[in-house]
């Protein structure tokens, strides 16, 4: 329910990946700040700049970190404009409060940091089993992610800076019950509306658009009418996979392998037995309990009395019904098959040994051990093929680091061609034509990726058909690509597009009848003293589920009904106008005490929310914040918005 006030609401703008969570701190091996660039910054924060290589470092991180944790995400959407954008505003926001700490004097404490440290999973899995951390595997782990102990404590410390600075805002809100109650009655509320739809499609037959028409349309809107933009390219891909292949291995280093590796091969212990099951449910009463105890009882004194009478015991008498007409045979199984207490009697028999009642959830259970098959060591004939995948990709996983900078020197320092890189790495150079600059699906190979884009358009790459840089567009994969054809952006001949411009002008034409249409109707309905005939009613509010399409629950919703019924009309751009007749406006559905309680917890944390922003906004003007990036869609401006 709660989920609309955070769509409708405007106090807060929650950037696309938020602020930097404790994982981050493992991202990259580079952290951002250690970064330094002559190139004019990109953000300014009181005296501290933010340089583009430092924002480019900084999104590389945050895409690696979202791709560990969300291995399925878009590549497109973690690398669009918008989300390059949240990430340098998510840097000057993490600035400010930073400033603001240290204008605070506030501190982390020791005690604190190692709580915060042991706490993240990667470490925590790192206890041995009394408690103490292998610090071993603890610097291993940072020193795999660039980062001494010293560092890695200084960046956790500042992550939590930035957050209890924040923190101590949002968390001081306070709304009354009255204060909470009142508004969201009021954002809950319900209207009864009828409603009436213009659809310009109802318009088209009414619509002719003449010659002279269509071709003022051309002429004033070539823009609309161009050619994609695309170019035909070369590219080579280094993978994990292509890393693992070029790997040797030799047969001693195999058979060492397979010795080391020797109890992980050996075939798990397997065991037969049969059982004899009186069924009784563990919730079931004592009286109940105690009557199917005594009945087992009795029928292990038989089975251990004639134990070559188990199979015709179990056959007459067994309540487990999938075994009894085998005689209670349960064939071979392994550890970890069977419930814990059936499996740990099975495990502590001896050959053709009965043992005492075990008991389990499924009830009374008379074991007897038919047979034991030992674990056999697999020949290193029947394992080698799977010894040599599982060697190549361990030595693969150590070497890729190094391949990919041999990689991307190679594609950079003989930039004229990838020849050099492939041959190196033994790649293969891949053709692709008509690859678009906006391209209308995803595409598999990265190269439908906004930065694989924007490199292989870029004005450089084109003019000197120079290889772009090596770009990583999964994990442990790098691409990089070289243009060999071009082919500009170019305004389409009117004989090229005539109908599809005739369509665009028809449908322009259709949606300003269909408005004038509703706005007569809207005059005529207000002047009549008696309601016209309109489709029936229907009630619509936020909390419920969607009638209508959001444009036209805004307007409803917002309508003034100081006087009722009222009239709005309601533009909805291409898809035509609606008229919208407001007759009844109704409270909301009583919310039970449950719901209630989580809605004003929820009201005040979004209050919370809210107060921290605009102490946000506050900080940012008293520490002079400037983002000289243009935000995506707009101009760029000297200053700009940071939240």
């Amino acid at each position: 329910m709660f989920e609309s006030i955070r769509k409708y609401s405007k106090l807060i703008m929650i950037p696309l990946y938020g602020l930097i969570i404790l994982g981050f701190v493992f991202s990259g091996v580079q952290g951002y700040r250690g970064i330094k660039s002559s190139a004019d910054a990109v953000a300014k924060v009181g005296s501290h700049s933010i340089s583009q290589a430092e924002w480019d470092a900084a999104h590389q991180d945050e895409v690696k970190r979202i791709r560990s944790t969300t291995p399925n995400a878009d590549p497109k959407l973690l690398d669009s404009p918008e989300a390059r954008y949240a990430t340098l505003e998510r840097m000057v926001r993490e600035k400010v409060w930073q400033e603001a700490g240290q204008d605070a004097v506030r501190v982390v404490t020791d005690a604190r940091l190692a709580r915060e440290i042991e706490a993240i999973p990667a470490i925590a899995a790192m206890r041995r089993a009394d408690g103490s951390l292998d610090v071993e595997a603890y610097k291993n782990l940072l020193k795999s992610n660039g980062l001494e102990p010293a560092q890695f404590d200084a960046r956790v410390r500042n992550e939590l800076l930035l957050r209890q600075n924040e923190q101590a805002v949002g968390r001081s809100a306070f709304a009354t019950k009255a204060v909470t109650d009142a508004t969201l009655n009021a954002f809950f509320q319900r209207r009864e509306v009828q409603l009436v739809y213009y659809k310009p499609a109802d318009y088209l037959a009414k619509v002719k658009p003449t010659d002279a028409e269509i071709q003022a349309y051309y002429d004033a809107n070539k823009g609309q009418f161009e050619s994609a933009e695309s170019a035909d390219i070369e590219y080579v891909v280094l993978t994990m996979e292509a890393v693992r292949n070029s790997v040797t291995v030799s047969e001693a280093d195999l058979k060492t392998y397979y010795d080391q590796n020797a109890q992980r091969l050996a075939a798990k212990e397997e065991r037969k037995a049969s059982h004899i099951l009186i069924a009784v449910a563990k919730d079931a009463a004592a009286d109940v309990r105690d009557k199917a105890k005594s009945t087992a009882q009795a029928l292990l004194a038989k089975a251990r009395a004639k134990p070559d009478s188990f199979a015709e015991l179990a056959r007459k008498n067994s309540q487990d019904s999938a075994s009894a007409t085998q005689g209670g045979d349960l064939g071979y199984f392994s550890k970890g098959s069977m419930v814990k207490q059936f499996e740990d009697a099975v495990f502590a028999l001896k050959k053709g040994e009965i043992s005492e009642l075990v008991e389990s959830d499924f009830g009374y259970h008379i074991i007897k051990l038919a047979d034991i098959k030992e674990p056999k060591q697999a020949s290193f004939e029947s394992v080698r093929d799977k010894l040599e995948l599982e060697y190549k990709t361990q030595q693969a996983q150590r070497k890729f680091a190094e391949v990919a900078e041999v990689f991307s020197n190679a594609v950079y320092e003989q930039g004229d061609s990838l020849k050099p890189a492939a041959d190196k790495l033994k790649l293969e150079i891949k053709q692709a034509s008509g690859v678009l600059r906006k391209p209308l699906t995803k595409s598999s190979s990265g190269l439908s990726q906004p930065r694989v884009l924007e490199a292989i358009f870029n004005a450089d790459t084109i003019a000197k058909k120079q290889n772009t840089e090596a770009i990583e567009v999964a994990p442990n994969t790098l691409l990089s690509a070289r243009v060999t054809k071009h082919v500009p952006v170019r305004v389409l001949a009117f004989d090229e597009v005539r109908s599809q411009v005739h369509d665009k002008l028809a449908l322009e034409q259709a949606t300003a009848l269909a408005k004038k249409a509703a706005e007569a109707d809207l005059a005529t309905w207000k002047a009549q003293s008696t309601p016209p005939k309109l489709p029936e009613a229907m009630v619509i509010s936020r909390d419920a589920a969607p009638k209508v399409s959001s444009v036209v629950l805004d307007a409803v919703l917002r309508a003034d009904t100081s006087t009722l019924p009222a009239w709005v009309g309601i533009d909805m751009a291409s898809q035509g106008y609606a008229l919208a007749r407001v007759t009844q406006v109704m409270p909301r559905k009583d919310a039970d005490a449950q719901a209630g309680l989580q809605e004003r917890a929820q009201f005040t944390q979004l209050l919370g929310r809210a107060e921290a922003e605009a102490y946000y906004q506050l900080l940012k003007q008293r520490y002079k914040v400037h983002i000289n990036a243009p935000k995506p869609g707009t101009k760029p401006v000297a200053a700009a918005d940071a939240g």
